[in-house]
């Protein structure tokens, strides 16, 4: 019998990935399938094959791309059925830690994304759910491999920092956010947002009329999140930072407070040129 190829589409934790798979011809042992290309700054390795008790295999991969400022680490994996030598597609998901040159990064959900410490030999561990309900599989473990990454870590384009650091209870704490674009690419558009932790009471709000808490819920009703602050910027250029001033209120309740901007570096119409920093976070006593 003919092999005969077949485009599938493989859901990897939230994201989306083509997966090419051919049917192997009868008699012919099963192989594992050819990876799907990669970008150059892309790489993939086989990190462990997951067995149930009636034959049934996961055969999980660890995926991590630095082709920007963010370190994008993933879990795709194929699923075989006992007896049978077709491969389905698989979903994902659980748990990560990496380590680079012996020295811990992290840990997290998959999929993941952090900030790219640079080029290096990443050993990453993963304790992942896979299932597949054409496969009938539905298989925990762990895995581990290791992946060499050599894209340059990208120059930093924007920037956040604040004059204070340290909130207290049952005060009101005024503070200056200070953002900068320090790269002539992209423009200046970027939004701040300001996160503290929910029902713990803390209120963030300011007189800049570029920011808003903001709204949740469903038309008609109205309702803002007094712990959070979305700021919209529109001026960035390099050598002419904005500046946000903003008070939070912390009750007798102790909250914590991070910061995010989001820019847009565009290329002609390319989707997937912007970014995400993380500012600094806040603690409080």
């Amino acid at each position: 019998m003919p092999t005969r190829p077949s485009t599938l589409r493989f859901l990897a934790g939230s994201a989306v990935l083509p997966l090419a798979l051919v049917t192997p011809a009868w008699g012919q042992p099963a192989s594992a399938p050819a990876p799907a290309p990669e970008d150059p700054a892309t790489v993939c390795a086989v990190a462990g094959t997951l067995r149930g008790e009636h034959g049934q295999q996961a055969l999980v991969n660890l995926c991590a791309s630095s082709g920007g400022p963010r370190l994008a680490l993933s879990a795709p994996a194929t699923c075989q059925r006992a007896g049978i030598r077709i491969r389905y597609t698989c979903r994902t998901d659980g748990t990560w830690t990496a380590r680079r040159a012996g020295k811990p990064l992290g840990t997290g959900t998959l999929p993941a994304s952090l900030a790219y410490p640079g080029p290096g030999t990443y050993d990453i561990t993963a304790t992942v759910h896979v299932r597949s309900t054409p496969a009938g599989v539905d298989l925990q473990g762990t895995v581990r491999t290791t992946l060499s990454l050599t894209a340059p870590k990208a120059t930093a384009s924007h920037a956040i920092a604040v004059d204070h650091r340290m909130l207290r209870r049952n005060t009101t704490t005024t503070l200056t956010y200070t953002i900068r674009r320090d790269s002539d690419e992209g423009d200046g558009s970027a939004r701040l947002g300001l996160i503290g932790e929910e029902g713990s009471g803390m209120r963030i709000s300011t007189a800049d009329a570029r920011c808003i808490n903001p709204l949740v819920g469903r038309y008609p009703v109205k309702s803002r999140l007094p712990h959070s602050l979305d700021c919209t910027l529109t001026e960035l250029q390099p050598g002419h930072p904005e500046k946000v001033t903003v008070q939070i209120t912390v009750g007798a309740k102790c909250s914590t407070v991070v910061s995010k901007l989001g820019y847009w570096m565009p290329k002609s119409q390319d989707l997937y040129t912007g970014g995400m920093l993380a500012g600094p976070t806040l603690t409080c006593r």
